[in-house]
C-alpha cells in the first residue's frame, strides 16, 4: 500500500514537471548525500579505492562526490522518465552514429547490445524502440516488489520496448523469426554464482563478469554491439555503437566477454563518475583454483557451442 500511495501522490505527480525543476530537488538531495545521509558511502569508497589504487585519499573523496552528484541528477531523470514524450527524449538522447544499425539491418541481422549501468541506461531502454529500426527487446529479472515491476515495466515499454524475462528469453525471441531483434544486455552486475562467472582483470582487480551476453550471442548468432553512452551535459547523452563481432560462433571462449567489458573499461577509466559505483560488484569470492575452472569452462564452451 505504501508503495501505490508513494507512486501516485508522489512520484508520478512529480515527473510531469520540467525536468529543470526535478533537477533543483536533487540538488538538494545531493548536499544531503555529501553532508548528511552519505547513501552508501563505505561500498562506493571501497570500490573506487580498489579500482583505482593510485589516486590519493583526497581524489577518491572528490570522486565519490562527483558520483553523488551524477547519482542524484540519474534520480531527477528517472522521475521524469517515467512521463518524458517522445519528441523530448529524441532531443536529449542521441544516437551519434545511427547507421551501424541501419547497416545491420539491411543485411538482416539480429542484435545483441551490450554495455552496462553507465550514464542514463532507462533512457535508453525507454527510447532503443524508435532510435533503431529492429525491434527492441531487453532482458530482466523481476522486481521484488510486485506492483513495482508491474510500474516499471510498462513505463519501459512505453515506446514499443519489450521486456522478457532473463529464464524464458528464448522462447520469446523465437516467437516471430522473420522479426529483427535488437536485444539489450547490461553485463556488469555481480553475477550469482563465482563457478559459472567469467573471471579477468577488471579495473584493477579479478572479476566476476556475467558470461550470459557470450552465452546468447552464440545460441542465437547474434551480431554483437557495444554501446557506449556518453554525458554530453546535463539531461542529454550522446550513444557510440561498436560492432564487436558478426559472427560470434567463430569466436573463442572469453573473447566476446573480454570485448564488451574492456570497452565498458575504457569509458569508466574516461568519466569514473558515471558509472553506478553504489553496487557491491566484487563480493564473488576468486576460486581456489581458477586456472582448473577456466580449462574446465573452455571444455564446457567448445562442447556445446563449437
Amino acid at each position: 500500500m505504501g508503495a501505490k500511495i508513494g507512486y501516485y501522490i508522489l512520484i508520478l505527480p512529480l515527473s510531469y514537471l520540467p525536468l529543470p525543476v526535478l533537477y533543483v530537488f536533487t540538488d538538494f538531495f545531493y548536499l544531503l548525500l555529501i553532508s548528511v545521509v552519505p547513501y552508501r558511502k563505505k561500498v562506493i569508497l571501497g570500490n573506487i579505492e580498489r579500482s583505482f589504487p593510485d589516486l590519493s585519499a583526497k581524489e577518491h573523496k572528490q570522486l565519490l562526490r562527483k558520483f553523488y552528484r551524477h547519482f542524484t541528477d540519474l534520480l531527477a531523470e528517472g522521475v521524469k522518465n517515467l512521463t518524458i514524450s517522445e519528441n523530448e527524449l529524441r532531443k536529449r538522447f542521441v544516437v551519434k552514429n545511427p547507421e551501424v544499425m541501419s547497416e545491420l539491418s539491411n543485411e538482416k541481422r539480429n542484435v545483441l547490445l551490450v554495455s552496462g549501468h553507465f550514464n542514463n541506461w532507462e533512457w535508453l531502454i525507454k527510447s532503443q524502440n524508435f532510435l533503431f529500426p529492429h525491434q527492441a527487446y531487453g532482458i530482466g529479472m523481476p522486481l521484488s516488489s510486485q506492483f513495482w515491476h508491474k510500474k516499471v515495466t510498462s513505463r519501459r515499454e512505453r515506446f514499443g520496448m519489450r521486456v522478457i524475462h532473463a529464464k524464458n528469453y528464448r522462447e520469446k525471441l523465437s516467437d516471430n523469426p522473420e522479426e529483427l531483434k535488437a536485444v539489450l544486455v547490461l553485463s556488469d552486475q555481480s553475477p550469482g554464482n563465482s563457478l559459472k562467472s567469467y573471471w579477468m582483470e577488471f579495473l584493477n582487480q579479478q572479476t566476476a563478469v556475467l558470461f550470459g551476453a557470450e552465452m546468447m550471442a552464440n545460441e542465437l548468432d547474434y551480431t554483437v554491439v557495444f554501446f557506449a553512452t556518453r554525458k554530453v551535459k546535463r539531461g542529454h547523452y550522446e550513444m557510440n555503437l561498436e560492432v564487436l563481432t558478426k559472427d560470434p560462433r567463430s569466436a573463442s571462449w572469453g573473447e566476446i566477454t573480454e570485448a564488451h567489458t574492456e570497452a565498458l573499461e575504457k569509458e569508466i577509466k574516461n568519466n569514473p563518475a558515471q558509472w553506478l559505483w553504489s553496487h557491491r560488484r566484487w563480493k564473488r569470492e576468486l576460486p581456489e583454483d581458477l586456472n582448473k575452472l577456466k580449462t574446465e569452462q573452455n571444455e564446457k564452451f567448445n562442447a556445446r557451442y563449437r
